[in-house]
């Protein structure tokens, strides 16, 4: 199985991850998690993109704040699938890292989750890499399945609080 590469531009990130390596392990998928910065590190960034794919990496994970460049240097070095994680920091809450990782230029594609959106881009890896894995494209639909799961059974607990008079919320 093709291996997740999760950057981030600085250890600062780590945490805005965590929703992402817990998907990874739950779906069985190997990752490698590195701190690789497209300004501090820029040739280092390089040279890993350069050779992920021959490292056995199948998509890389991108996560920085602010000027958000790690995304667009990974793309621009990699024929790898690039996931873009913008991360909610500096004086903008994350909408300049928004705007830095969505607005690539033509010819060097990053697909972009939401800022924070951690949990979105390990299942997106996890989809592009099931294009070739039947087995874990069984796990992901097991996955969906708990999702719905967990979804139903909380309307479920809203409608018997209602029912019963004791749901807080107004209807």
């Amino acid at each position: 199985m093709k291996k997740v590469a999760v950057l981030m531009g600085s250890l600062s990130d780590h945490p805005s991850l965590e929703k992402a390596f817990t998907l990874l392990e739950e779906l069985e998928i190997p990752y490698e998690a590195r701190v690789c910065s497209a300004h501090r590190s820029p040739e280092r960034t390089a040279e890993f993109a350069e050779s992920a794919e021959r490292e056995g990496f199948g998509v890389l994970i991108a996560a920085a704040g602010m000027a958000a460049h790690l995304a667009g240097a990974l793309a621009a070095r990699t024929l790898l699938p690039v996931i873009g994680v913008p991360v909610q920091s500096g004086g903008l809450g994350g909408l300049d890292a928004l705007l830095a990782t969505v607005q690539m230029p033509s010819g060097f594609p990053v697909a972009t989750v939401a800022v924070g959106g951690a949990g979105n881009a390990a299942l997106l890896a996890a989809q592009i890499l099931s294009l070739g894995d039947a087995d874990l494209r069984e796990r992901l639909a097991a996955h969906r399945q708990k999702v719905r799961e967990k979804a139903d059974a909380a309307d479920a607990e809203l409608r018997h609080a209602k029912e019963n008079g004791t749901c807080w919320m107004p209807f």
